[in-house]
């Protein structure tokens, strides 16, 4: 049984690469209905039922400090390739389409919790306001507004499995429905954006040795300064300390996006394994108490896509949105910057740069619309 950290620290490690690795190196098709993300936080979760450290003091210490600077820092290091002005460059008719998807998702989440509040008492309202983080940004999201509203560990799982399984039955029926596009956009009188032409993003350099040690170097500098500015920020029930140091951390790296320092190459690769590091750290601390209540989550995530698929298809006949966009957009909120560009090519190369653009707006306003769920659904409940 390990009882220190330095031993324990190296199974997070090994655990966060292992299921990357696999992925690259074979590409099994496990990997399709559970991404590596989820399989690292279930084999860290059985290793911690399992006994395999003793949650000491020691280890409880270890796990509080690194998963209250990590964050932030993840944050901070997800917004450097997010250019503001590229995406406005877009055009009001893709920006509508997104946020026309945001108002759906609100609405879904909204009234899916309404649905199925009789059976979540307590707290367990909160795993679906992290889930909804998750689903306009991405898994980082999620994370900061666990963080955030106070979640406890053992109810992450209930995020994480929600999110891969419907995601996973989402992504494909948005490659299915590609097909249908011609009769779609006929119905909803759009013209296809398939001849959209958006400029790509500038070239990044890649990682290199001094560009990882600078890039965790500032992460960690900002994770601190904005932990530090936060404790002269006012807070109230919804908004804490760490709210503040999640919001700071997030602007910093906005404004960094807009600098010199963008171009430096690195923050992209650093950002992914620093990631599947803090769920790996998260998992550690979980277990599986309430793990039967798994199936009322995931018929409420069915519930979530289903009632956005239908509003976001109402919203497309009003404003004359077409499929191509329609379903690009649902898969930048619900699955993010990793799954979208792939479904963009399968509907029209040109469409890509769009994918990973409001892929990476959503993981600006993740964090945001998690919090606002989470109000919404701390008042109705």
């Amino acid at each position: 049984m390990i009882q220190s950290v330095w031993p324990y620290l190296a199974v997070m490690l090994l655990a966060a690469g292992l299921f990357p690795a696999l992925e690259r190196r074979f590409g099994w098709r496990v990997f399709e209905v559970l991404p590596p993300i989820v399989l690292t936080y279930l084999l860290v979760t059985a290793l911690a039922v399992s006994g395999l450290w003793q949650v000491n003091a020691q280890i409880r210490s270890a796990q509080a400090m690194l998963i209250a600077h990590m964050v932030p820092a993840l944050l901070f290091l997800l917004m450097i390739n997010c250019d503001l002005r590229a995406i406005f460059r877009l055009g009001p008719r893709v920006l509508a389409v997104f946020f026309s998807t945001t108002v759906c998702l609100f609405v879904a989440f909204v009234a899916t919790f309404l649905m199925f509040h009789r059976w979540l008492p307590g707290n367990a309202w909160q795993p679906l306001a992290a889930l909804s983080g998750s689903w306009v940004g991405g898994t980082a999201n999620m994370v900061a507004v666990k963080q955030a509203i106070g979640m406890p560990d053992a109810l992450l799982a209930m995020s994480l499995l929600t999110d891969a399984l419907c995601y996973s039955m989402w992504v494909v029926v948005l490659f299915a429905l590609a097909r249908l596009a011609p009769a779609f956009n006929r119905w909803t009188r759009a013209q296809s954006s398939a001849e959209l032409v958006v400029a790509d993003a500038a070239p990044r350099a890649p990682a290199t040795p001094d560009s990882v040690l600078v890039w965790l170097g500032l992460a960690v500098l900002v994770a601190s300064l904005s932990a530090w500015l936060a404790d002269y920020l006012p807070v109230s029930s919804m908004i804490s300390g760490t709210t503040w140091t999640i919001l700071l951390a997030t602007g910093a790296g906005l404004l960094a996006a807009h600098t010199p320092l963008a171009r430096y190459g690195g923050a992209s690769a650093i950002s992914g394994a620093l990631l599947i590091s803090v769920v790996a750290v998260l998992a550690s601390q979980s277990n599986f108490e309430g793990i039967g209540r798994a199936p009322l989550y995931l018929a409420c995530g069915v519930s979530i896509i289903a009632i956005h698929a239908a509003l976001l298809a109402l919203a497309a006949r009003l404003f004359h949105f077409d499929l191509y966009l329609c379903g690009i957009s649902s898969l930048a909120h619900i699955g993010g910057v990793a799954a979208t560009p792939l479904l963009a090519a399968s509907y029209s190369r040109a469409l890509v740069p769009v994918g990973i653009l409001l892929a990476l707006l959503g993981y600006i306003l993740g964090t945001g619309f998690g919090l606002v769920v989470a109000s919404v659904m701390s008042a109705l409940s």
